[in-house]
């Protein structure tokens, strides 16, 4: 597969395709780049990956190279349609690919019993959905390490610590399951087109004991984010039966106040907040 910037524009020349801003589709053009995503994420033979946004398969003939079983979907149908013609061919036992949106089919459509074995996700993520199909990967099931290809903004978003700007939900959820491990930045030229941001390459290694929020927790947290400068007895007050009390009790031995700000507060004071599903009032 193409991987100079060259090859990659007569490629996308001879597919008739101009690459769109608004899916993200910004060709990896550098082989260290993929050889450094394939070492954070340990592939090995008989692995189970799951690819977001496969686009002209760079990525995804490296992963298949090493002999993994890969899930991978692909929203764009040229890039689709590109990839059944040549990756499909070449690897019909262990290419699985499905044309549609990740945030609907964030795992890419990875049966249920393939998951409980255990699974990787190599993704290079665009912006847009980067949060949103997060999110849905964190409900579960969770696979054993990520390497995720994010714009540098969204990578510090998620790794950002209690007191920042930064720090907010996302953060809440995703360090409850994840530990971060050393990563790599990467360069814009990195990528055909090249573009106005830096990357970064994340990697998650799942918890020994990864805490998943339930639904009704997940939105109670990130209302309390999207009024971050308010202080937490006010926000719970008429969102809990009780008002929060409880919680508020927890927070008041870890020593922090009904008067704390949902920024000040860690993460694993949120892994103790129970919230009945059925109690939210927004």
């Amino acid at each position: 597969m193409p991987l100079s910037p060259s090859a990659t524009r007569d490629l996308l020349a001879q597919l008739g395709h101009q690459p769109k801003r608004f899916l993200g589709q910004n060709f990896l053009i550098d082989g260290n780049i993929v050889r450094k995503s394939l070492e954070l994420a340990e592939v090995t033979a008989g692995d189970t990956v799951v690819e977001v946004g496969p686009g002209l398969g760079t990525l995804t003939s490296a992963l298949l190279e090493t002999g993994a079983e890969v899930w991978a979907v692909e929203k764009d149908r040229t890039l689709h349609e590109h990839l059944g013609a040549t990756l499909v061919p070449r690897f019909p036992e262990t290419f699985h690919l499905l044309e549609g949106d990740a945030v609907e089919h964030p795992l890419a459509a990875l049966p249920a019993d393939r998951a409980a074995k255990g699974f990787k996700i190599v993704a290079n993520l665009p912006y847009a959905i980067a949060t949103p199909w997060l999110d849905e990967v964190l409900a579960g099931p969770l696979p054993a390490r990520m390497v995720l290809m994010l714009q540098q903004e969204a990578a510090q978003r998620y790794v950002a610590q209690p007191g920042s700007k930064a720090y907010g939900a996302i953060s809440v959820f995703l360090q409850s399951a994840y530990a971060v491990a050393p990563g790599h930045r990467v360069d814009g030229s990195c990528f055909f087109p090249k573009p106005d941001v830096e990357s970064y390459l994340l990697h998650l290694v799942v918890r020994p004991a990864p805490f998943v929020f339930s639904p009704a927790a997940k939105a109670l947290i990130r209302g309390c984010f999207q009024q971050r400068r308010k202080q937490i007895g006010g926000l719970l007050r008429s969102r809990l039966p009780d008002g929060g009390a409880a919680w508020l009790a927890v927070l008041a031995q870890a020593g922090l106040s009904g008067q704390a700000r949902p920024e000040e507060i860690p993460g694993e004071l949120w892994q103790k907040l129970v919230v009945p599903s059925d109690s939210i009032t927004t």
